[in-house]
């Protein structure tokens, strides 16, 4: 795996960074992290790095054990901004027990996941984890029953949806945002992992039966088992082509537990045709955070050349702080360079042509029964993109 720190541009700030988001507190990290911060540390380019890439609180928790070689008013920043954060997630725990309080006595079942519950069952401790908005993942037929029950909680739909968009909208959608007192987005809940263009059709209901148990502040509710969470941050870092150090974080930790079943992973990446992408996931993990690949790992999801190639590329981009245009040509061309399968491609492309969707309705308003025709609205805004992208230089940063 191509080493990072051979990048040309690679910062004493972005190797620090690196570094202190390890998982391995071994000796020889340490004294990594004690040989960088001998060099010349731009700390407000280091904060605003942690910052970008969701680490702070792990930046924090590293150099604790280094105080004497961080200067005392950068130190003092690192120890109130981890207060901040651990406020946050108690504040966050309290609405999270609501909420799931509230949709248990009506009889609906939701699993938190990402966040929260993320840091209770990966880092063992809420104030590891930067915390962020709520995640939920649900039945798509108790959406309904949901927006109801949280309204009295105070929270509003950030993007309401008439009832034809909603219908329309929990086929080819995942996710619906909520506002709260507090903010915006404060709470998502989501009935499938990605939106449907991306032709990974996830089973939901598997998740919630192979669900399993967690403390979230001393309240035992349900989270995504190892091997799904692993699946499930693994889409969801490439969704957004591993743009931010936290995603590898978390799943360097799942690599690393010795209980995980890489048969069951290999299954259902298999099923999925993901095993590729997953590839991708662990030669990043192991190029940027050092984590070993599992021997067990590395017999049940085969090795791939286009994989080892996908891996160099995107980490280059990732460790030089460049970013996809998530709607360019150039991020749907990378979606399906990480489909091993000519069939998932051909899915995934008819998929994204065919599947209309909130910018399609606010674009034009059709009456109900005049839906069907979205997918022409749909098809006409994707030629105008290309052309508009063929008469343009790349939006992307490759």
């Amino acid at each position: 795996m191509y080493p990072t720190e051979a990048i040309p541009d690679a910062t004493p700030e972005w190797l620090l960074l690196r570094a202190a988001c390890s998982s391995d507190s071994g000796t020889e990290t340490r004294d990594r992290i004690r040989e960088l911060l001998s060099e010349s540390v731009r700390w407000e380019t280091l904060f605003d790095l942690a910052e970008r890439h969701g680490t702070q609180a792990l930046l924090c928790h590293s150099l604790l054990g280094f105080e004497e070689a961080v200067p005392r008013e950068h130190m003092q920043a690192l120890k109130q901004h981890a207060q901040i954060n651990l406020h946050k997630a108690l504040f966050l725990s309290r609405e999270l027990i609501r909420i799931v309080d509230c949709l248990a006595a009506i009889g609906v079942e939701v699993i938190p996941y990402k966040g929260l519950a993320l840091a209770e069952a990966i880092y063992g401790d809420i104030a590891l984890r930067q915390s962020g908005d709520i995640d939920l993942l649900i039945r798509s037929h108790d959406l309904p029953r949901i927006r109801e029950a949280v309204k009295d909680l105070g929270y509003t739909p950030h993007s309401p949806l008439s009832k034809a968009e909603e219908s329309s909208y929990l086929k080819s959608g995942y996710e619906c945002a909520f506002d709260g007192a507090a903010g915006r987005n404060l709470l998502e809940v989501q009935w499938a992992i990605q939106p449907r263009f991306y032709a990974v059709d996830f089973d939901v209901e598997g998740l919630f039966q192979r669900a399993v148990k967690v403390s979230v502040a001393c309240h035992t509710m349900k989270t995504p088992c190892a091997e799904d969470l692993f699946l499930i941050l693994s889409l969801h870092a490439a969704k957004h082509v591993w743009g931010r150090l936290i995603w590898l974080c978390d799943l360097d930790r799942i690599i690393k537990l010795p209980e995980l079943h890489w048969d069951r992973i290999a299954v259902q990446a298999t099923r999925l045709g993901i095993v590729r992408l997953l590839r991708v996931t662990m030669l990043l993990a192991n190029g940027l955070l050092g984590t070993a690949i599992p021997v067990s790992a590395e017999s049940s999801l085969p090795k791939d050349p286009a994989a080892e190639a996908l891996a160099e590329e995107i980490g280059n981009i990732v460790a030089a702080e460049q970013a996809y245009d998530v709607e360019s040509v150039d991020y749907f061309r990378l979606m399906l360079r990480l489909r091993e399968r000519q069939s998932d491609r051909i899915r995934f492309v008819s998929r994204l042509a065919l599947t209309p969707g909130p910018n399609e309705w606010v674009a034009i308003h059709l009456p109900r029964p005049l839906f069907p025709l979205y997918r022409v609205v749909r098809l006409f805004r994707l030629a105008a993109r290309l052309v508009g992208a063929g008469s343009q230089p790349s939006s992307s940063a490759m």
